[in-house]
Parts: C-alpha cells; structure tokens; sequence
C-alpha cells in the first residue's frame, strides 16, 4: 500500500471514529425518557405541599449613615478626554546641590 493511500485511510478512519462518538453522546440526548416522577400539573406550586413561592424580602436600608466619612476626594477629576498629567500641577524642582569643595593647600 503506497504512503498516500495509508493517509487516505487513516483520515478517513479518525473520521469514521468521531461520528462514532458523536453518535454515542447524542443518543441519550434524543431519547425521550424522563427522569424522577411525573408532575401531575406542571403549573402548580411546586406540587409538594409547600405552597406558592413568596416574594423576596426588600434589602434593608445600609447601616451607618453616609458611606466612608473619611475619604479624600481626589485631587483632579477627570471629566473629559483630557490627560492625567496636563490636569496635575508640575511640581516644584529641586534646588541643585553645590559641588563640594575641596580644600586649597596653602
């Protein structure tokens, strides 16, 4: 059997194996059996007794007041497409050291 035709065969045989395992995944998917026991009246109130659902309780109000009382607001705020820098104040430079001296032999 020549090189090409062992490809051929083997391409076609990882084919074949894929449609084997995908044919296996989708036969529990279409079959039409029910799992747990069947619900007299699907739309009822959860048919165990319990009785209609209630609302969800409204979240209570926060506690403490105004929300972090001792934050900073921020020095620049930044509104528009303007940058960071160009809203910051340069800061000041720092004074240039004087060389050191070095002593005069006399």
């Amino acid at each position: 059997m020549s090189g090409e035709a062992q490809l051929l065969l083997m391409v076609a045989g990882v084919h074949l194996l894929g449609l084997a395992c995908v044919a296996m995944l989708m036969l529990p998917a279409l079959r039409d059996t029910r799992s747990g026991p069947p619900s007299p009246d699907s739309g009822s109130d959860d048919g165990w007794g319990r009785g209609p659902k209630h609302p969800p309780k409204p979240p209570s109000p926060p506690r403490g007041g105004i929300p972090l009382p001792d934050a900073v607001a921020a020095r620049v705020r930044l509104r528009d497409h303007d940058r960071l820098p160009d809203k910051l104040p340069s800061r000041p430079r720092r004074p240039a050291r004087e060389p050191d001296r070095t002593p005069v032999p006399s």
